[in-house]
């Protein structure tokens, strides 16, 4: 009952920005967390940045300094700006909420992904 939709990835040459977006849709009681995943060929999937419903953040070590995560709560989206981005960055970006449909009954959520390549 509940849908991701993301938007902004592509193709960037090295040290380019993008933002990604990811909009929640459905029946929703209440989000309490959103962020980003990614997985590139050849690794694991690994978390890239989250945000709670008490607005903490959390960062990967790789992406610390370089991406920011914000939410707008009241259009049930999140935002990813990724910046200086570099090789290492190319991957399958997916976004994850846990979201509540009726109140206390959490589920996790996943986005389709979307494709950011870093080259020349």
């Amino acid at each position: 009952q509940v849908q991701l939709v993301e938007s902004g990835g592509g193709l960037v040459q090295p040290g380019g920005s993008l933002r990604l977006s990811c909009a929640a849709s459905g029946t929703i009681f209440s989000i309490n967390s959103m962020g980003w995943y990614r997985q590139a060929p050849g690794k694991s999937r690994e978390l890239v940045a989250v945000t709670t419903s008490g607005g903490s953040t959390n960062y990967a070590d790789s992406v610390k300094g370089r991406f920011t995560i914000s939410r707008d709560n009241a259009k049930n989206t999140v935002y990813l700006q990724m910046n200086s981005l570099n090789a290492e960055d190319t991957a399958v970006y997916y976004c994850n909420a846990v979201v509540a449909v009726m109140k206390d009954r959490y589920s996790q959520y996943w986005g389709p992904g979307t494709q950011v390549t870093v080259s020349s």
